[in-house]
């Protein structure tokens, strides 16, 4: 420990290092439940590019493991700590280094804050399209790291699909630049997108290129009540089959809309078994949300009303960020999966999750990006109950089972982490996760990197 320290402090500023372990406590950990965490030997938070460098260099002499972490926003375990790591905390590297009308790029730290970028880049007449639900705490580095998605997916796409180009400080402190900023380029393996979603085990981002598009018009969302989830999912299949593109298109079940309302007094329809937001960005907003609501209809929704205004349908969007928060306060925690099944297949996700919530005799809140088939079932339980514990872990795992049997993935955006380790090897398989490992052996071939995640 005296050794680590004496070498960290030859390259960083006295404040860049905190060694009190009731503060470094507060680090060990992100936002999932059931992920075992560390005890972290001293947090690191280093400004600039060559304090990462000098970091990974002391770490790597001494064989000491590194944890890069963000805002500590994950659901997965992906930023928890390891015992006797450094914790390298990159909330600091939080600059907006340019944004490039003409070119449609924004070239930032990791630190930055979603939502902070996604203002700055507005004033320009840009947007920036990925949106977690935690997009006002949640850093770039943090969605890159775990191929963010959010609420607009379905039009535009996930973090992987704006990260043009990267600065990466590897295993030994070298200097990688990945990538382009030009609008087009295929000069080698695309190393750039395998470091997106890799949770910092195979380098720590601190600079990153991302493609930016012109700012839509101000998008208008429709509300759809269903008697079931079934005809929920009836009506977004036919709102992708015929064709339509909503910049939005999002489900809250029963129990997500009465958590809400409890919250925050939302005044949703809490009559509904399954509420269906439709959002478009398009000129003509209101014609295509009447072509939706007609759909809607035809599915068995028992009331279709669309926002009369942007600020009506701001309203909307915030009950629909705020359900992983209302969710948590039905019982003392919450595990949340974070399930993506084929769209055609969506139905049967959420009627498989209800009839486990009914097995395991639990509650279980179901908010979806149905237009992308991601579905996030929140697992609610008290967790000073051991068989209620017990209990939960098992729904999880029999949600996730029940995903790959139709044709799924174990995440759509959350990352692997600690949480779904064991999930990963049965979706990928035996051959796929031998060779992940060689990639990883490649890159940091004394597994210092974020050890112990993934695989």
């Amino acid at each position: 420990m005296s050794d680590l320290l004496e070498r960290l402090r030859t390259g960083l500023p006295a404040e860049a290092l905190i060694t009190d372990p009731d503060v470094t406590a507060s680090y060990a950990h992100d936002m999932a439940s059931f992920c075992e965490a560390g005890t972290p030997a001293v947090v690191v938070l280093p400004r600039t590019v060559e304090q990462v460098q000098h970091v990974m260099r002391a770490a790597t002499d001494l064989r000491v493991p590194v944890v890069p972490q963000g805002a500590r926003t994950g659901l997965s375990g992906a930023a928890n700590a390891s015992d006797g790591c450094i914790v390298l905390s990159l909330v600091k590297m939080d600059r907006i280094l340019e944004v490039s009308p003409v070119d449609r790029i924004a070239v930032v730290e990791p630190g930055v804050i979603n939502a902070v970028l996604s203002r700055v880049v507005n004033e320009h007449g840009l947007y920036y399209p990925p949106d977690p639900s935690s997009w006002e705490t949640c850093t770039i580095g943090g969605n890159i790291g775990t191929a963010s998605g959010g609420l607009c997916c379905v039009k535009y796409g996930v973090t992987a699909e704006y990260v043009l180009g990267l600065d990466v400080v590897l295993a030994d402190g070298r200097l990688l630049t990945t990538g382009r900023r030009t609008a087009k380029g295929v000069a080698g393996y695309d190393l750039t997108r395998l470091f997106v979603g890799s949770e910092g085990s195979l380098g720590i981002v601190v600079k990153a290129v991302l493609a930016l598009k012109p700012q839509p018009p101000q998008q208008l969302v429709l509300a759809a009540e269903f008697l079931s989830a079934a005809a929920a999912c009836d009506a977004v299949c036919r709102i992708m089959e015929r064709g339509h593109t909503p910049s939005l298109l999002e489900l809250m079940d029963r129990t997500t809309v009465r958590a809400v309302n409890e919250l925050a007094s939302m005044g949703l329809p809490e009559t509904t078994e399954a509420l269906l937001l439709c959002a478009f960005d398009t000129p003509d907003p209101a014609a295509d949300l009447a072509a939706v609501g007609a759909l809607c209809t035809a599915a068995g929704a028992t009331d279709v009303v669309p926002a009369d205004d942007p600020a009506e349908s701001e309203l909307l969007l915030q009950a629909r960020r705020m359900s992983l928060t209302a969710l948590e306060t039905v019982r003392s925690a919450t595990m949340i999966d974070d399930v993506c099944v084929p769209r055609s297949q969506l139905g049967a996700m959420l009627e498989g999750t209800a009839a486990i919530a009914e097995r395991y005799d639990l509650t279980i809140g179901v908010c979806s990006h149905a237009g992308d088939g991601n579905t996030h079932p929140v697992v609610c339980f008290d967790h000073t109950d051991p068989d209620e514990s017990r209990r939960a872990r098992e729904s999880f795992d029999a949600i996730m089972a029940l995903g790959l049997e139709l044709g799924g993935t174990i995440t759509g955006e959350h990352g692997v982490g600690v949480l779904k380790k064991e999930w990963l090897a049965r979706e990928l398989g035996e051959t796929g996760i031998e060779l992940q490992r060689g990639i990883k052996a490649a890159f940091d071939p004394l597994g210092l990197l974020n050890p112990g995640k993934l695989f």
